[in-house]
Formats: C-alpha cells, sequence, structure tokens
C-alpha cells in the first residue's frame, strides 16, 4: 500500500472518470506495480471485527512471536561495564590504546583532541550466571538470575557515531530521516489484536542518572512514508498518560460520542470529495481516542496486580513513570493485544563519572527488566512475546577525560555493542559473537543492525525481504536495500 494508490483505490466513481484519460494508464500501472493483494482496504473487507486488520498475506509464515517488547538504552549503555568481560585489561591500565586495535578508525571530536587514549578496564566484577555460565556485571544482579533466558549479541554494530543518526538507524534502519519505524512498520503489515488500544504504544519513563540526558526525537516512533496512523502513541511518563483522556467538566460520555459522530460526518463528506486517504486516518484516530477514553485507565489502574507480581518489578513499579512501572504496562498491554511496545530510558551517555552514573541507571532497569521477564513466563506469555534490550551504540575502550582506577569516562563506540533479546522464538543462554581483547573490534560473527532487525522480523513471521513499501520509487525495507542475514544461531 501507498498512500498515492490508496487515493485511487477510494475515490468515487464521478472522481474516477473526471480524472480519467491520460491518468488511466497510470492507475493501471500503478496496480500492476503494487498489487491489489497488499492493500489494507482489501484488508479491513475480510476482516471487519479488528480496529486494525494485518495486511493480506501476512504473517507470511507462522511466528513464533505475536508482540515486541523493545527496551532501549538512549546514550550508548557501556558493553564493557555491563556485558563484555574482559579481565585481561587490567593489565593495560593507563597505556595508549594501541594502533593495531584503533586501525586509523574515526572518533568522535570529544576525544580527537585528547593527547592520549588512555585504556580504562572496568572497575566492576563479573561472575559467570546460570546453566549457560554466561558472563555479566555485578550492576545487573537480577538479570544475572535469567541469563538462561537471554541470547546476548556481543558484536552488534552501527555506522553511526553520534546520538542522532544512531538513534535514528537503531529505529528505522538508516540514518536519514524520514524513513518508517520499527513499531511502524509492525503496526503497518500485522496490525493489532486490541481494538481499544493503538497497535504501537511508547513509553519514556524517568531515569536517575544525574547527567544531562540526549533529546529523544519523534522519528524514533514516526510513520515515516506510512499512513499516519501507524506512528507510535507515547503516553506520557506523569500526569495523564493522555492528554485530554478524560472529558472536561459537564460533558458526559453521550455527548462525547454525539460530537465525534458529528465530526465524522463532515470528515466522510470531505474524504468523499478529495479522497484523500489521511482524512481516514483521522477518522479511525478519533474513534481510537474516543476507546482510549475507557481502555486506558483501566491499562493504568495496578490495584488489581497481586503483591507477588509488583515485587518482581521492584521498589518503584508503583510510582508513575519510572521504568519498573513502564516495564508492567508493557505487560498489561502485552496481554491486551498491542502489537509493539517501545520503553526509550534515557541517561546512557556516560562521558564522565561512568562508575557513578552507570551504577544508577542499573538500578532503573536491572530488577525491572529480570521481573518483565518472569512475570510473561508465569503467565505463559514468554514464548509468544519477544524482548530486545540495547542502545544505539556502545562505550570506548579508552577514557574520556582523566582516568583514575575508579573514575573514567568513555566515549561512543559504534564499532560493537551488546544487545539481548529473550522471549518468543529466541534461544535462551546462547551468546553469540566475540570481540577482541580490547573490546574494540568484531573478533566474529559481527551483527549489523540490519540483521537484528531482519532477526526480529523474522520472529514475528515477516520476511524482510519481501516485507516493502513502494516510496520515491524504491521498494523501502526496515532492512535497507542491501540484504541483510537472519541471526539464526540465536533462534529456537
Amino acid at each position: 500500500m501507498n498512500a498515492f494508490l490508496e487515493y485511487h483505490l477510494q475515490q468515487t466513481r464521478r472522481q474516477f472518470f473526471q480524472g480519467s484519460g491520460l491518468r488511466l494508464g497510470g492507475l493501471a500501472l500503478a496496480w500492476l506495480a503494487a498489487g491489489i493483494k497488499g492493500n489494507r482496504a482489501f484488508a479491513s473487507a475480510t476482516d471487519t471485527t479488528r480496529v486494525h486488520p494485518p495486511l493480506p498475506g501476512l504473517p507470511h509464515f507462522a511466528p513464533k512471536a505475536k508482540r515486541l517488547i523493545y527496551l532501549h538504552m538512549n546514550g550508548g549503555p557501556s558493553q564493557l561495564d555491563l556485558w563484555d568481560h574482559k579481565p585481561k585489561l587490567i593489565d593495560h591500565f593507563d597505556k595508549d590504546l594501541p594502533a593495531s586495535i584503533r586501525m586509523g578508525q574515526r572518533i568522535t571530536t570529544m576525544t580527537s583532541g585528547q593527547a592520549r587514549l588512555p585504556v580504562a578496564p572496568s572497575k566492576f566484577q563479573f561472575t559467570r550466571n546460570g546453566k549457560s555460565g554466561m558472563w555479566i556485571s555485578e550492576l545487573l544482579p537480577h538479570t544475572a538470575g535469567v541469563v538462561d533466558d537471554l541470547a546476548l549479541l556481543k558484536t552488534v554494530h552501527t555506522e553511526a557515531i553520534n546520538h542522532d543518526p544512531a538513534c535514528t538507524f537503531v529505529m528505522t534502519g538508516s540514518e536519514v530521516p524520514g524513513k518508517a519505524s520499527l513499531g511502524s512498520w509492525l503496526s503497518y503489515g500485522l496490525g493489532s489484536e486490541s481494538n481499544n488500544l493503538p497497535a504501537f504504544v511508547v513509553l519514556t519513563p524517568t531515569w536517575s542518572s544525574k547527567s544531562s540526558a540526549q533529546a529523544l526525537f519523534t522519528r524514533m516512533w514516526s510513520s515515516g512514508f506510512l499512513l499516519t496512523q501507524f506512528t507510535g502513541v507515547a503516553l506520557r511518563s506523569k500526569g495523564d498518560p493522555v492528554l485530554f483522556i478524560k472529558n472536561p467538566a459537564g460533558v458526559d460520555p453521550g455527548d462525547r460520542r454525539a460530537m465525534l459522530d458529528a465530526l465524522n460526518t463532515l470528515n466522510s463528506q470531505r474524504f468523499e470529495s478529495v479522497g484523500d486517504p489521511e482524512i481516514q486516518t483521522r477518522i479511525a484516530q478519533y474513534e481510537m481516542a474516543f476507546r482510549m477514553q475507557s481502555s486506558v485507565p483501566d491499562l493504568t489502574d495496578i490495584k488489581r496486580e497481586t503483591q507477588a507480581t509488583l515485587e518482581l518489578y521492584g521498589p518503584e513499579v508503583t510510582k508513575p513513570g519510572t521504568f519498573a512501572a513502564s516495564c508492567l504496562l508493557a505487560r498489561r498491554m502485552s496481554e491486551r493485544g498491542v502489537r509493539c511496545i517501545q520503553i526509550l530510558h534515557r541517561g546512557w551517555d556516560q562521558h564522565g563519572s561512568l562508575p557513578s552514573e552507570i551504577k544508577l541507571q542499573c538500578s532503573d532497569i536491572d530488577q525491572p527488566c529480570a521481573g518483565l521477564i518472569q512475570d510473561l513466563r508465569a503467565r505463559g506469555m514468554l514464548d509468544d512475546t519477544l524482548i530486545v534490550c540495547g542502545g544505539e551504540f556502545g562505550r570506548t575502550v579508552y577514557s574520556q577525560g582523566t582516568l583514575t582506577k575508579d573514575n573514567y569516562g568513555r566515549d561512543h563506540h559504534p564499532k560493537n555493542f551488546c544487545m539481548w533479546l529473550a522471549g518468543g522464538g529466541i534461544k535462551g543462554g546462547k551468546v553469540y559473537g566475540e570481540t577482541d581483547d580490547f573490546s574494540y573490534n568484531p573478533a566474529e560473527n559481527p551483527v549489523h543492525l540490519n540483521e537484528l532487525n531482519a532477526t526480529i522480523l523474522h520472529c514475528l513471521g515477516i520476511d524482510h525481504r519481501r516485507f516493502t513499501f513502494r516510496f520515491q520509487g524504491l521498494d523501502q525495507r526496515l532492512t535497507g536495500v542491501e540484504d541483510a542475514h537472519i541471526v539464526k544461531d540465536i533462534l529456537a
């Protein structure tokens, strides 16, 4: 489906004949190129019970996962202090990073002016955990208890070296703004099982780091060239989750329904006149907003959760806007049929004072991440829920600024960083890829971000090569124009 084709498909008979002539041949070509079966207009005709029906033919094959929970650590967590255990680095403390390791690779302007690039070993202890014996930092004691559910990718890499393009890349498969985000692709292709909540929801919780956090860009959950109805709906971390979710004083639901019906009549008349598919999006979004007036308060009311469930997520779970509360909401949305939930936790850009700052960040996420996995497993939902956790890049082995054994900072490092996956379609207790002795380059099995996205789509029953959208003369894909291979070794 694309907007140009949708415009023609939904024209009235009079509009069609008024615009015929030379344009008729172009319309025929568009039908031949895009294929009628790829249009959501036909999907709605075959499934009238779902507000968000999937495209015909999707999923391409039986999926292992029905939904995605994406935990994005915005700013770039240090793989050296969390997952990539390098005990021999202690022998290189405060020595210059060898030229044979750097190999002339570019570094950011924040450290390119330093006289030296001194190696900074992690000050944190690592231990082996679980039956798999996976190495993990002391900063993540609760996550250590669920490592046998995780597949750890140690060699993820990207071309972007600064936050804005890197965040855009990790979520859209391209550094160039204007592309559709992962959640929007899933909303477009697979729809949602929920009629009362959006197919794609974004949460932006608070964080504990004292340093300034990088900005979040709406393009990380934007629909880009897809219709705007596939854009993620961001729920607020404080106050009402959605602005104006409550009716004003003196307006009851019946009045709101009457106002909405009148507005929909006007919009429908305008659509009949001009045939713009975005008008249909507007009507659908008004209807969804009306449904959310009852579904969102129920979603955010956690009073019925058992004490045992709340304790899984840690002491901050009852504090609205925290990462713990967001993880619990993600589980509740998963139960209600939301296709994609994205949680963006900020404050991981630790150029200085990393040991103290990362400790605060890990205290935010450690128990909630483990609790989410345990909660989903207890409810029989882990097998069909895919969880992905990671940042937009990693951190350098050399210190930015002053280096001591107890304090250091790390710059951006795109050449290798760690991400983990769990749940639907994933083989637990698996470590994939290895880095060199300085955690600076992949030594075996590198994983490009587009290969990670191809693997995510595969778990959800989508062949990324066949999942395209015609825009600007190109069959756009989440995984880009170059071929991306699925990381088969981590699949169950």
